[in-house]
Order: C-alpha cells, then sequence, then structure tokens
C-alpha cells in the first residue's frame, strides 16, 4: 500500500480537500484502498457543501454512499457466493450441474468426487470472471470521481459562500465572505470556475456540470428555503445526467463481463479428476476422447455454462442493482422506490427543473414505474435516479460518515480497515 498522506485524515470538517488531494487518490494504484479513499472524499466534499447550502444532500452526498456500494463489488464481496447459491438454487442449473457429474463419473469412473456437485459449482464460479467485473466496477468509481470530485473541490476552493472558513477581515475594501468587495471577487472565482468547464454534452462536455455549478452557488445565497430545495435537486440531477452518460460503457462491461466460457469450464473440471503430469493428462484426455467418455461431459458442460451465464448477469446486475443506506436501508433498485417526496419538493415549480424532468422522469410526480429493469438502459437509470436524488434530498443521515473514526485513521496509516466497510 502506498504511503499514506494527509488528504486522507478529515475526521471534523474544516477545510475541504483540494483538486490536488483529489488527484492523489486517483492516482492510487490498490483499486480497493482507492475506492475506499475515494468513498472517504466524497464524504468531506459533501460536508463542506452541504455547510453552505443549509444542510440538504447534494450529488457528493449520494456519490458517497453509491462508492461505498460499488466498493463491495470491486472487492467481489459476496459476489461469488450470491452466484454459487443461485446456482444451487435455480433447478435448470442443478439439473445442469448433476449432468456434468455425471459425465466426470463416467469418464473417470475411480475417481473419488466427493460433494461433486460443490465442486463443479466453485469450478464454474471460478470461470465466470468475475474479476472482470470488479475491474469494471473500478475503473468507473475512479473515472468519475477523478472528472466530478476534482471539480467540486476546484468549486469550493473558488466559492467563499455562506459557512465557509475562509479568512479575512471587517472594513471598507474587505475581501471577507459577506462584504461587497467579498461578494464581488466570489463572483468573479466562480465566473473564471464555470468558464473553465469545457461546453456541450456528455460524455466528453460538461454543459451540465457547468449549469448545476451555477445553481449550487445560487443556493448558497437563496434565502427562500423551497427555492433553494429546488436549486439543490435540479443541480443534482444535471450531474446525475452528466455521470451516468459517462459511465455507461463501464456499466454494460460490468454486466457483460461474466463469461462462462464451456471450453475453459470442461478444462478446469477434467483438471480436478485426470493426472497433475501434463503428459499423462493429455494421453488420458486422448484415450477418453478414443472412447467416446469426453463427449457426456462436454455435453453437460456446455448446458451447464448456458445456465451459469445467465444467472452470473443476474448476480452481477444483483449487486449493481442494489444501494446501502444509511441505518441499514437497502434499496433494491429494481422495485419502485419505497419513499415519499419530502414537503418543499411534493410539488415543483421551477420552470429549468420541470423542463429537465420530462426528459428523465416519466412519470412525474409519482413513484410508480422507478423500478429499473435494465442497468444497462441509461434512461432506465435516470428514472430512478432522479426519483431518488427528489425523495432523500432532505434526509440528514445521508450527511453521515460512511467509515467509523478508527477505519479512516487505518486508511491514514496506510492500512486496510478492518470491521464492515
Amino acid at each position: 500500500m502506498s504511503q499514506p498522506t494527509a488528504d486522507v485524515h478529515r475526521l471534523g470538517g474544516g477545510v475541504p480537500p483540494t483538486a490536488a488531494e483529489v488527484d492523489r487518490i486517483a492516482a492510487a494504484a490498490d483499486p480497493v484502498v482507492r475506492n475506499l479513499r475515494i468513498t472517504h472524499c466524497y464524504h468531506e466534499l459533501s460536508r463542506a457543501l452541504a455547510d453552505r447550502t443549509g444542510g440538504s444532500a447534494n450529488w457528493c452526498t449520494f456519490a458517497v454512499w453509491a462508492s461505498k456500494q460499488v466498493g463491495q463489488t470491486i472487492r467481489q464481496e459476496d459476489l461469488a457466493r450470491t452466484l454459487e447459491r443461485l446456482l444451487e438454487s435455480s433447478p435448470e442449473a442443478s439439473s445442469a450441474v448433476a449432468l456434468a457429474v455425471g459425465g466426470l463419473r463416467r469418464a473417470v469412473p475411480r475417481k473419488a468426487l466427493d460433494d461433486a456437485a460443490g465442486l463443479v459449482r466453485r469450478v464454474v464460479v471460478a470461470t465466470a470472471r468475475l474479476d472482470a467485473v470488479s475491474d469494471a466496477s473500478a475503473r468507473g468509481n475512479l473515472k468519475v470521481f477523478a472528472e466530478i470530485a476534482r471539480e467540486f473541490a476546484r468549486f469550493l476552493a473558488a466559492s467563499d459562500g455562506p459557512g465557509s472558513a475562509g479568512p479575512g477581515f471587517d472594513g471598507p475594501g474587505s475581501d471577507r465572505p459577506g462584504s461587497d468587495a467579498g461578494a464581488a471577487a466570489d463572483e468573479r472565482r466562480i465566473a473564471a470556475f464555470l468558464d473553465s468547464l469545457r461546453p456541450g454534452e456528455p460524455p466528453e462536455g460538461q454543459r451540465y456540470l457547468k449549469q448545476a455549478f451555477a445553481r449550487y452557488h445560487r443556493a448558497m445565497t437563496a434565502e427562500d428555503p423551497k427555492s433553494r430545495a429546488e436549486l439543490l435537486l435540479l443541480a443534482n440531477v444535471e450531474i446525475g445526467l452528466h455521470e451516468q452518460t459517462r459511465l455507461q460503457p463501464e456499466i454494460a462491461a460490468a454486466l457483460e463481463a461474466p463469461v462462462v466460457d464451456p471450453r475453459e469450464l470442461e478444462r478446469r473440471l477434467l483438471d480436478l479428476v485426470l493426472p497433475d503430469n501434463r503428459v499423462l493428462r493429455w494421453l488420458r484426455l486422448a484415450f477418453l476422447t478414443v472412447l467416446g467418455r469426453r463427449n457426456p461431459v462436454r455435453a453437460a458442460v456446455e448446458r451447464l455454462a448456458d445456465h451459469a451465464r445467465a444467472l452470473a448477469r443476474r448476480a452481477v446486475t444483483a449487486h449493481l442493482m442494489a444501494l446501502a443506506l444509511p441505518g441499514g436501508e437497502l434499496l433494491d433498485l429494481g422495485d419502485d422506490l419505497p419513499a415519499r417526496f419530502p414537503p418543499l419538493l411534493a410539488e415543483l415549480s421551477d420552470p429549468e427543473l420541470l423542463e429537465l424532468l420530462k426528459t428523465v422522469d416519466p412519470t412525474p410526480d409519482s413513484l410508480l414505474g422507478t423500478a429499473a429493469r435494465d442497468w444497462s438502459d441509461l434512461p432506465d437509470r435516470m428514472h430512478y435516479i432522479a426519483d431518488m436524488f427528489r425523495c432523500h434530498a432532505q434526509r440528514g443521515d445521508l450527511l453521515d460518515p460512511p467509515f467509523t473514526g478508527e477505519q479512516v485513521e487505518d486508511l491514514v496509516n496506510g492500512r486496510l480497515p478492518t470491521g464492515r466497510l
């Protein structure tokens, strides 16, 4: 693990992460440790912006819990066990496993196969390329963080909005936040920041980011709570649309990664029951082929591979379409949102927000039909995400830290934290 750096250790708020600190986290080589640091950095950015916008959730707030969830996929926690359980519980897969076991026993009748079905299932899991799912998830986690978190850090550095801890003093010509000169300087910095963002549509253009950060800035000084809530929701959805467009290749890659190659599966299964010596194994395979004993194994393995591919995609989809929130709540993104709109967002009036929601929310002012049927489908994802942002916009516990103080200390000291991550 790389040496610890000061950018990891922010237990008590204070100055938010800088763009340089985001860059250092993004450069970490270990995808597991990098994900943990990304998640913690999102929390710091989330709290810094929430402190300036009345304590409501912003895009980074939701990114904390999404990044924490994707960390499970990166670490492959429970993914292999989920696939093995599906192989065991599916009648079609169980039948295919039994045929594979029968084929192996016919090919090598004198070879003991204790717990043969369990052995075959474990070989299937080992062949399912779950590492590729982890890699695609890690790439997506890094891709979004390296771009969007960096822009949040730059935005916060450019802004001296209400609640900031920037230095200053009272008096004529002061640049302290709240003074006329300070407000003018703030506007100049924000304008320069917004001008630095690329024009055009995602995935390469940053039009949505530019619009969103302008709204966050307006929300910092908005006096009406409802206007502020709608500005924040609009900004969150705009960044979400940019993020999900950028993530499309990685999401598709993760879902398509589990490929159970029948030839690879057959080779691994026969390796279990044939001699370790390569020459003897080759001779035995040739002999089995001549006798016709290899054909039942091959036919059974091809059938098993077909079922395993479908179940592996189902297992990966279940992991990608789940979101753990504070308090042990687990959202199944394949179900309609079990929530309601908060009072400030029950009825929307901001014309730009209403216009954007027309493009991403086919069931306006309703949570019916929010369930995502195909997570690889961008409009399907955005429908759920937009309503999730709206439902949980005022939820205070989303601002809670994702890790304990002890776990953060472990990260600071270059150790992989213990306990539930």
